[in-house]
């Protein structure tokens, strides 16, 4: 078993599915003497990994200060933290707030990428996001709901790219997506699929239309732990055509690797 320092390691748990933390994570979390998880998102499973004499807590009940109060003492007891969070810290994981405290408090961290519900929804509906001559932007941004968007992020500005667009936390406000979508001159037949719980046993998806949307998610009863796809790129029957081919493995295309062939050669 890995001796990890005694310090906090933030690390991503992956979407869901229990293999796809990385290896280490993994081995972070087997390790550590204390493990602080967000027990709504994260797979028990995974978390049942923890040696035994670890200190398991749930911090759905706890508050920023306590959950750090709890890291911070830990970490003066020379005893290392693994602070679980699901998909990847870094999006929408809330951790600089946590950092910005653990710091004050002189509490070295580290973070451990993992992977991101958005990937995960991308490989589930079998879709690469970025698609050659189609588009090669991908936007990841959630709806403005309670939590407010800064002035120069709203949805109908980045939506008026017109390339793939990820949208977390956003299921409740599928019918305020529609309109900024529209408004941005997105056709009402653009593909969208939305996948819940992606890499869990009870995953859904649902494809659908930027028209039907909202109808959509409504009948399926989707209402949170989902990502929303849009734009072209997730047209399925890109699959059935051979009309998207990238430079990178054309005859002529020449790179440091393979020597292009000419045309006629």
């Amino acid at each position: 078993m890995k001796t990890l320092e005694p310090k906090v390691y933030i690390v991503g748990a992956g979407p869901g599915d229990p293999e796809l933390i990385t290896v280490k994570g993994s081995n972070i979390l087997r390790s550590a003497d204390l493990v602080l998880y967000t027990d709504s998102l994260v797979n028990d499973e995974l978390i049942a990994t923890a040696k035994p004499e670890a200190e398991v807590l749930q911090s759905s009940g706890m508050d920023l200060e306590r959950q750090v109060e709890l890291m911070t003492e830990a970490t003066r007891n020379g005893r290392s933290v693994a602070r679980v969070h699901t998909g990847d810290p870094a999006m929408y994981g809330a951790i600089l707030e946590q950092m910005v405290l653990l710091k004050q408090q002189g509490v070295d961290y580290e973070i451990i990428p993992g992977v991101s519900s958005v990937f995960a929804s991308a490989a589930a509906l079998g879709a690469e996001l970025t698609v050659p001559e189609l588009t090669q932007t991908v936007i990841l941004t959630r709806a403005e709901g309670r939590t407010p968007v800064p002035e120069r992020e709203k949805l109908r500005d980045l939506a008026s790219h017109h390339c793939t667009v990820a949208l977390f936390l956003s299921a409740t406000l599928a019918k305020k997506v529609v309109v900024e979508f529209l408004a941005a001159g997105w056709s009402e037949d653009t593909p969208v699929a939305v996948v819940q719980r992606a890499t869990w046993p009870d995953q859904k998806i649902v494809r659908t239309t930027l028209a039907n949307l909202a109808a959509d998610l409504r009948a399926a009863g989707i209402t949170m732990h989902a990502m929303i796809l849009a734009g072209w790129a997730l047209d399925p029957d890109l699959v059935n055509r051979d009309a998207h081919r990238s430079k990178l493995y054309d005859k002529s295309f020449t790179h440091g690797y393979r020597k292009g062939v000419k045309s006629g050669e």
